[in-house]
């Protein structure tokens, strides 16, 4: 709030980074929500351009303020949205909140699609771009959008746009059965060398196609990679899959003393999602050591944790020691990633701690 208050300052420079900052920490800056609104409405009277104003502290200004309500899912900011994406102006700073007010996804997807339809993918800049709508347009989980993506992989993969090819392998397989129409592309891809393309084109194929049988050995397959993220994706999946990819079960037991903590992580995760409570101790064991280890692995040990149920409950240390430190591990240390750990966590321990012992009547009358 003392943030919020800079919104109203005459200086339209700190005003401008006062919305900037609450656009960044937009999981706690609810509390900031009518009053970016305000400053919204305010800027509004320099007319319907104001987006894309000349004057570039004001157009700073009312962008950050609007990328920020967008990111708390007001609605208030669609219009303007819908604005920089019709006019082009720093369309880019909408394409990167557009996905966080799904309610507005039937205005939003068809101008994604346009932007993405646009875009020359025989260009290496536009590299960004596109995956930044891919992302947007994943997020907003619209299947109208999905052969405007599959046109996008076409001409990424023609272009050896590895990046873009990843990225629209990734949104397809959001869509799941939706995207059934582009099996034959995505398939084409699995045998593919070029960085992350092969485990993305591996588990696009058994979102849109859920067919196990073909699934099955090319998972396998990536958990016998050399690359770690290779084996860490196919691990992902086989979770996902559960019971049913029990074949993997095997190997996966293995990969619990791979060398790197990641790894361990991902497959302990698969192995208790398919074999349940048989595997819960070496699951348990692998998630405490790595989250102890390397601490930015927490927000994915607790979630396997928060599945695991009552079995979690010699976690609970870890999980209050977490909660204890001023700053804690998480992906990336960011704000979101640590407001969902701590979410979690205290889920957790509420969950599994025991209750505390009822004090006797004839105890609390000696108290006092």
């Amino acid at each position: 709030m003392l943030v919020a208050d800079q919104l109203s300052t005459p200086d339209q420079e700190v005003a401008a980074e006062a919305a900037a900052v609450l656009a960044s920490c937009h999981p706690i800056a609810c509390p900031a929500r009518e009053a970016l609104a305000a400053h919204v409405d305010a800027r509004a009277t320099h007319g319907p351009g104001v987006w894309a104003a000349p004057d570039a502290v004001l157009r700073r200004s009312y962008q950050e303020a609007v990328r920020a309500l967008a990111r708390l899912g007001d609605p208030r900011a669609v219009p303007s949205l819908l604005t920089a994406l019709d006019g082009g102006v720093d369309a880019w700073r909408a394409v990167q909140v557009a996905d966080h007010v799904p309610q507005a996804a039937s205005e939003l997807v068809p101008r994604l699609c346009d932007h993405l339809r646009r875009l020359d993918l025989s260009q290496q800049w536009t590299e960004m771009s596109a995956n930044a709508l891919l992302t947007a347009l994943a997020e907003l989980g619209d299947p109208a959008a999905v052969p405007v993506v599959v046109d996008a992989l076409d001409a990424a993969v023609r272009h050896e746009q590895h990046g873009v090819t990843t990225s629209a392998l990734k949104a397809l397989r959001s869509f799941g059965l939706a995207a059934a129409e582009a099996q034959d592309l995505i398939r084409s891809l699995t045998t593919a060398t070029g960085g992350h393309v092969r485990p993305a084109a591996v588990t696009a194929l058994w979102a849109v196609g859920g067919d196990l049988t073909e699934a099955m050995p090319l998972l396998l397959g990536l958990l016998d990679d050399r690359i770690t993220f290779r084996i860490s994706d196919a691990a992902d999946v086989l979770g996902e899959i559960g019971p049913p990819a029990s074949a993997a079960v095997p190997r996966l037991r293995e990969l619990l003393t791979h060398d790197y903590e990641w790894v361990r992580v991902h497959c302990a995760a698969a192995l208790w999602e398919i074999g349940g409570e048989t595997e819960a101790p070496a699951v348990l064991e692998t998630l405490l050591q790595a989250m102890t280890q390397n601490p930015a692995t927490a927000n994915h040990v607790v979630t396997c944790l928060d599945r695991m149920g009552p079995l979690a409950a010699p976690a609970l240390p870890l999980l209050r020691e977490q909660l204890a430190q001023p700053r804690r591990g998480g992906r990336f240390q960011n704000i979101t990633h640590d407001e969902e750990l701590q979410r979690v966590s205290r889920t957790l321990i509420n969950r599994l701690a025991p209750p505390a012992p009822a004090v006797s009547p004839s105890w609390t009358a000696c108290r006092r």
